[in-house]
């Protein structure tokens, strides 16, 4: 990958983007991961305007450390950035309060992970709105088109995405060339919606390099002659995810109304 020319290609896209739609730059959640490190980096080096949301909600303080210390890092090197923080954990904790008890609390665990995402959605779009900036999106082509590994209307909900054409490795080598920090790039990636140290490949059961060698594998249309059990166990991940997460990658389906039954004739 030419990485300082995908770089350039990616910073005039979002710049052309926002003058187009006549707003003045950016909002984009700050998570301390690596696909929002990157994202936002990329919206600073366009010299609009850019507003970094760091949103906890009983997040793990290494998660909101790695946060800050990259904003600060921004903020640094872009006059153009600035920060908000905004505690969500009281707002989810009256939420839970508000909502009836369900009998299987591992349903409603899953459940209250992705009103999580919502209510940040929610946040980033408060802010959008009020200072005419898009919501820039952090997921990577893994978790949008592969695995659909993001909550619908949470982390899903954003007005344009800079990186989802980029493998999860193609978003590392972007980090590393920019200077993002070395403790965001090591540190295993993780959505933050549990309130506790799973990471991204617990929950899935496979690592996104694993993931990335799956969706090559199938875009190629190889057979499975050869494969490793382990491999084959990958397959079945991946094609089992990009199954159950079709309706997050694909358009919201609309019914058709034949002509005939909306005549009145």
């Amino acid at each position: 990958m030419k990485t300082e020319a995908v770089i350039d290609h990616i910073v005039n896209w979002l710049k052309d983007y926002a003058t187009k739609a006549g707003v003045k730059g950016f909002v984009i959640g700050v998570s301390g991961g690596i696909d929002s490190a990157v994202t936002s980096t990329l919206c600073a080096r366009t010299g609009l305007e850019v507003i970094c949301l760091e949103m906890p909600i009983h997040q793990a303080s290494s998660q909101v450390s790695r946060a800050l210390n990259h904003v600060a890092w921004l903020q640094k090197n872009h006059a153009n950035v600035s920060m908000t923080k905004v505690n969500l954990t009281p707002v989810f904790d009256s939420l839970i309060t508000a909502l009836p008890t369900v009998s299987n609390e591992e349903d409603r665990f899953m459940s209250l992970a992705n009103t999580r995402a919502r209510l940040r959605m929610t946040s980033l779009y408060y802010f959008a709105a009020l200072n005419s900036l898009l919501v820039a999106g952090t997921g990577n082509k893994v978790e949008d088109f592969g695995v659909g590994f993001f909550t619908k209307y949470g982390d899903g909900g954003v007005d344009l995405s800079p990186i989802a054409d980029l493998m999860k490795s193609e978003v590392y080598a972007l980090a590393t060339y920019m200077g993002v920090h070395q403790e965001i790039i090591e540190a295993a990636p993780t959505d933050g919606l549990w309130g506790d140290d799973r990471t991204d490949e617990d929950q899935i059961g496979a690592s996104y390099d694993e993931l990335e060698w799956a969706m090559h594998h199938l875009e190629k249309d190889a057979d499975d002659i050869g494969l490793s059990d382990r491999q084959k166990e990958v397959l079945s991940i991946y094609n089992k995810l990009h199954k159950a997460n079709q309706h997050k990658m694909v358009a919201i389906p609309v019914c058709d109304i034949p002509e005939a039954l909306k005549s009145s004739v």
